[in-house]
């Protein structure tokens, strides 16, 4: 049983994940905390890491069920078929989420457009390209999981 991807309104995700456990189904919305700031405060909130999807794990004849839950759109497809994620790639996410000490790297004569291969970590082995680089974060693309991710630049000890 692969895992699939559902697609929801926007901001929908962490209402749909919870209706979609308390039918039964095994579901994977990560979170990261963020802190947001207004006018008048600064407050941290609980945020998806991929807006609007969510994953399921499911048999095929469940998969109808889904749309019975208020705010999912319809499944994610890719060449005409559901997209399909692997476990091994679900277990990835998960262990890159809980651990905050990989997205902390260093970035050394680096820029954008350059394709390097992550040495440590989750993703370890994975080429990656480096869409963009600021002064405290870096995204970078990752084709062979179709994601992309930001990560926070460290500063260089000496």
């Amino acid at each position: 049983m692969p895992w699939l991807v559902i697609y929801t309104k926007p901001r929908s995700e962490l209402r749909v994940a919870e209706a979609l456990k308390k039918m039964g189904i095994e579901v994977y919305c990560p979170v990261v905390q963020e802190i947001r700031q207004w006018s008048d405060r600064k407050k941290k909130i609980t945020t998806p890491l991929f807006k609007s999807y969510v994953f399921v794990h499911l048999k095929a004849q469940q998969r109808n069920q889904v749309f019975t839950v208020p705010g999912v759109v319809n499944y994610l497809f890719w060449l005409g078929k559901p997209a399909e994620v692997r476990d091994a790639e679900i277990r990835a996410i998960r262990k890159w989420n809980e651990n905050d000490e990989i997205d902390q790297w260093q970035v050394e004569n680096l820029s954008p457009g350059d394709r390097i291969t992550i040495s440590d970590g989750v993703f370890k082995n994975q080429e990656a390209f480096i869409k963009h680089i600021g002064k405290k974060r870096m995204r970078l693309l990752l084709p062979s999981l179709g994601y992309a991710i930001n990560v926070r630049i460290r500063e260089a000890v000496s």
